[in-house]
Order: C-alpha cells, then sequence, then structure tokens
C-alpha cells in the first residue's frame, strides 16, 4: 500500500469582506431606455399601468398616478400649469429613498417634458435597488481519501458588492 501525506496550510480565518458601492447619481440617464426594454416597452404601450405599476413597486398607493389624468383633465378645462402633480411628487421620493443627487427644479423639467422617460427611469432605478446579490463560499475539506465541499453562509446584498475571503490551501505531498 503507497502511503499518501496530506499537507493542510491553513491560513488565518477572516470573515468575507464587502465593500459596499454606492453611488448618489442615478443608475440609468433619463433617454437610456435600451437598458431595459421590457420597462420602455411597457411605459410606451400604456403609460397608467405601467406608472400604477412602478408606484407599487415603490410601496406607494397603485392607483396614486391615476390622479395625475384626473389632473391632466382638469388643466384642459380649467387651470393651465403643466407640471403633473403625482409624477412630480414620486421622482422626488425615489431620489430622496435612494440618497440621489438632484433638485426639484430638475425634477420638475424632467416630469413636464420628459413624463414617460422619468417614469422608465424611476422604474430602473426602483428594480436595481429591489434586486440582491447573495454570494455562496464554498471550501474544500479532507478527510482521508475522499474530498467534500462545504458550503459555509452567503451575504446577502441589496447594492452592489465585492467579496474576498481567503481560504485553505490544500496541499497533497
Amino acid at each position: 500500500t503507497m502511503a499518501t501525506n496530506v499537507v493542510i496550510n491553513n491560513q488565518p480565518r477572516q470573515s468575507p469582506t464587502v465593500i459596499s458601492v454606492q453611488s448618489n447619481q442615478w443608475s440609468t440617464g433619463i433617454c437610456d431606455c435600451f437598458d431595459d426594454l421590457e420597462i420602455c416597452c411597457f411605459a410606451s404601450w400604456c403609460l397608467p399601468c405601467f406608472a400604477c405599476k412602478t408606484a407599487s413597486d415603490f410601496g406607494e398607493c397603485f392607483c396614486l398616478p391615476l390622479l395625475d389624468m384626473v389632473f391632466l383633465a382638469f388643466q384642459m378645462l380649467l387651470c393651465p400649469t403643466c407640471i403633473p402633480p403625482v409624477s412630480m411628487s414620486m421622482r422626488v421620493a425615489v431620489r430622496h429613498h435612494y440618497k440621489i443627487q438632484g433638485d426639484m427644479c430638475g425634477d420638475c423639467v424632467y416630469t413636464t417634458f420628459c413624463n414617460i422617460c422619468s417614469w422608465c427611469q424611476m422604474a430602473r432605478e426602483i428594480k436595481r435597488h429591489k434586486q440582491s446579490m447573495t454570494f455562496i463560499t464554498t471550501q474544500a475539506v479532507y478527510t482521508g481519501d475522499q474530498q467534500f465541499l462545504v458550503t459555509q453562509p452567503g451575504v446577502v446584498a441589496s447594492q452592489p458588492v465585492m467579496a474576498t475571503a481567503p481560504q485553505a490551501i490544500l496541499t497533497s505531498m
């Protein structure tokens, strides 16, 4: 029978280092519809339905954006202003919630003159922040002549992250 020596060189165990990468800018530009064509097409084909879904995804009342339609009808008949109040409020709320740089003047311009694009940008931002990533680390463990992979608990993050964790080095001699 041939003898096999196994040398396990353990490096000091450290917990995974997780670095969160955050930005104070919108994750996509106002006209970046090609970043998510599903969102763009849905908004183009039925803005009221799309706006209701986006408001709901953000945690607001599903029917809230329909008030903009009532406002538009009122605006046509009596009061000729042009800022859709719910679209404006939603954009400000999304920007504040995700700590995105900007001001109400810019929000006013985007919701007034680029309303569909503004709703698309909000939806992309909400979608990006709702996605979470799971990292699962495995480590090879040798017992005698068999090798096992041991799964360790993962890290769940709602922001883009980079994770590093040193592993034990296993060599056979």
